[in-house]
């Protein structure tokens, strides 16, 4: 009688003994590879950082000198063909200047002023002539020059696939040493990213033409881990 009542739960048991079991034999067969892709592009867009410093007895002096070789640049900038949009002021400061070898109290020696601009060059190829025209009329500050891939996004999507073909490449050949074949995607999980964009070394604009530069190439990247299935 006692066996009798006790059967149905012995069955219960088992049943759900056997379920337990069964995520466990799945997770062993799956296989986890990563796949990566890369593609290499020429920059199509430039960023510049280009300014004016300028001394002067007084604030006022500073700030006028300044000013005026300022709107010489910006016009210089605007007639080679940049759109005010691609335009900005990025950093304007007014610093005191001190005699450094003065001991005891410091000696006021002057000011200077500094306003630097951020350019966005949509055409590779204008770079050498914007930077003379530029410089030409007065910039004597250069922080910085980035290359810019501006179909970023969309090159990156054409890596992302190729790093799945690759991912799914790999898997194929584990599983055809295994003896078994590649099922279902179970999980895919993103590594890559875009690189940082190429900067140069700031440098003093003190010439009468541009300085050399060369953009070269960018190579996005793009990593991805996909787990799948593994089939008899």
């Amino acid at each position: 009688m006692i066996m009798t009542a006790l059967r149905p739960l012995f069955s219960a048991l088992i049943i759900a003994s056997v379920c337990m079991s069964l995520p466990a034999r799945a997770a062993e067969r799956l296989v986890t590879v990563t796949g990566e892709a890369t593609v290499s592009v020429a920059p199509d867009m430039v960023v510049i950082r280009i300014g004016v410093a300028s001394q002067g007895r007084t604030a006022r002096e500073a700030s006028d000198a300044n000013a005026r070789q300022m709107t010489a640049v910006l016009a210089a900038i605007k007639d080679a063909g940049i759109a005010e949009r691609d335009v900005q002021t990025s950093r304007l400061s007014l610093q005191p200047q001190y005699d450094p070898n003065k001991t005891g109290g410091a000696r006021l020696l002057g000011f200077q002023v500094t306003n630097q601009l951020t350019v966005k060059i949509r055409d590779v190829d204008k770079v050498p002539a914007i930077l003379d025209r530029a410089i030409g009329a007065g910039a004597n500050e250069m922080s910085g020059i980035e290359f810019v891939v501006s179909e970023q996004s969309k090159l990156l999507d054409q890596a992302r696939g190729e790093a799945i073909a690759d991912a799914h490449r790999k898997a194929t050949l584990y599983a055809r040493a295994a003896g078994v074949k590649v099922g279902s995607v179970v999980e895919i999980t993103e590594a890559g990213a875009a690189p940082p964009l190429r900067l140069m070394q700031a440098m003093r604009a003190g010439g009468p033409g541009a300085p050399p530069f060369s953009p070269g190439e960018q190579t996005l990247r793009a990593v991805a881990t996909v787990t799948y299935e593994l089939t008899p």
